[in-house]
């Protein structure tokens, strides 16, 4: 039996209704306001404690401020008390010369350098047709000053890089000593030529591949390599990732696809803990060789996510020593209205399996460390007779069940017992740059790199 509602009934509900939803909204209104206000007085508090500084500084010091780099140093300051400490600042300065490097408008002599124990800048590579190959320049010469300064006054390879590029066309000056210790000056104009990040050989049966950092040209250019190699016979496949600093994630992840089976790479997680996946693989082009992965306490970022992945997903050994431990996810530079830019923290980098490696890095299943003396002569290794290749190289050819012709177990024993009699090893300064081209102007803190000029 239907009851009706009276007209008076139904008016008292609405207006019940009505109160309720005021009266909820209100509340929620109120709180939103109270954080409001509190965070406005936090704010003010904090410009309040600045301003007091300011005055002071300004009518009792005795030197006089220069306004740029007081403001420079401030925002830096500010990005430093944050504690994120992958988070930069670039002056206007800085990112203009970020901005013209990535679009090619300024471009190096064509080198790699390291820094070893002279405090010289090492040739370690030379690219075909650059100006370096054309002046004469080799891999093992050392470049000792840059338009008159002299390179030991220099804060690392970073800044060395800064001092060698320039826009094409323009001219720097460069002295350094060849292999006879004989010092030679030259000018030299920048130009164009080809970079790689990817180098490969054969040794022995095992396909050697060397990752340098990870961009735009990497995924074709490791491509090529590993077929390569497998058409030439390789029977297992080392992946060299020593000093690989990262690079580009979405690059990496482009190159894990080429190796890796079907599955989740990479989730991006925030800090409330949501996870986006940012990168998966499929069974396209998976890779069934045998694999290990070579790395050091330079192998970071994106560099560490490719060697996890094929750990993981193609169940390759890591060979080497612990990595850096550097799982997090940077935006691009934000660019701000005086012309310089920020760069933040914006997300963890969780693998596929859910695991992370930041702040602890990725242990290795064979530890090979360098000795003092083998760091001593980094430099003056070749893939042949390197001696934690070639205890990758020992390790594949145990996955794969091979042998040996050039006597490389020989080698990977000896580096091995060499190991044992010197534990306290350290790596050389040779990082690849993080995640972008590096500049001395930047404020922030940055790793020491090696770096391609």
């Amino acid at each position: 039996m239907n009851r009706k509602i009276s007209v008076g009934m139904a008016v008292t509900i609405v207006i019940l209704a009505m109160t309720v939803t005021f009266s909820i909204t209100m509340l929620i209104a109120m709180r939103l306001f109270d954080s409001t206000v509190s965070s406005v007085k936090e704010k003010e508090s904090m410009y309040n404690k600045v301003a007091e500084v300011d005055r002071y500084v300004r009518s009792n010091d005795y030197y006089t401020i220069d306004e740029t780099v007081l403001y420079d140093r401030l925002t830096a300051g500010y990005l430093l008390g944050t504690g994120d400490k992958y988070a930069r600042y670039y002056t206007a300065n800085a990112y203009t010369e970020l901005m013209n490097q990535q679009s090619g408008k300024v471009m190096g002599i064509g080198v790699e350098l390291g820094m070893d124990q002279t405090g010289y800048a090492r040739v370690t590579r030379v690219y075909e047709d650059s100006p370096a190959q054309e002046a004469g320049i080799v891999v093992g010469d050392y470049i000792t000053a840059i338009d008159g300064t002299d390179v030991k006054s220099l804060s690392g390879v970073d800044a060395v890089q800064s001092r060698l590029q320039g826009e094409a066309g323009t001219i720097v000056n460069v002295t350094w000593l060849d292999s006879k210790a004989a010092s030679r000056t030259t000018d030299l104009t920048h130009s164009g030529y080809t970079s790689t990040t990817v180098d490969y050989q054969m040794l022995d049966s095992v396909g050697y591949i060397k990752i340098r950092q990870f961009d735009g040209s990497t995924p074709s250019e490791l491509d090529y390599a590993i077929r390569s190699l497998t058409t030439s016979g390789a029977q297992s496949l080392v992946f060299d990732l020593r000093d690989n600093g990262g690079g580009v994630l979405d690059d990496a992840i482009s190159c894990i696809d080429l190796i890796a089976p079907e599955g989740t790479v990479a989730y991006a997680e925030d800090k409330n803990g949501n996870r986006t996946i940012i990168g998966s693989s499929d069974d396209e082009s998976k890779v069934e060789l045998p694999i290990v992965c070579l790395v050091n306490g330079n192998t970071a970022s994106a560099a560490e996510l490719f060697a996890v992945s094929l750990r993981t997903m193609n169940g390759a050994r890591l060979v080497g020593t612990t990595t850096m431990g550097k799982g997090t996810i940077q935006s691009s530079p934000q660019r701000l209205s005086d012309g310089s830019a920020v760069s933040i923290t914006v997300a963890k980098l969780i693998c596929g399996d859910g695991s992370c490696f930041d702040g602890t890095g990725l242990s290795v299943d064979v530890e090979r460390a360098l000795s003092a003396e083998e760091t001593t002569n980094f430099y003056d290794y070749t893939p042949e007779d390197d001696p934690q290749i070639q205890r990758a190289v020992s390790a594949a050819q145990q996955l794969s069940g091979t042998t040996t012709l050039g006597g490389v177990n020989e080698a990977a024993s000896s580096a091995a017992a060499s190991e044992e009699a010197d534990s306290a090893a350290t790596e050389p300064e040779n990082a690849s740059s993080e995640e972008t081209a590096s500049s001395t102007e930047a404020e922030a803190g940055g790793e020491a790199a090696s770096s391609a000029e």
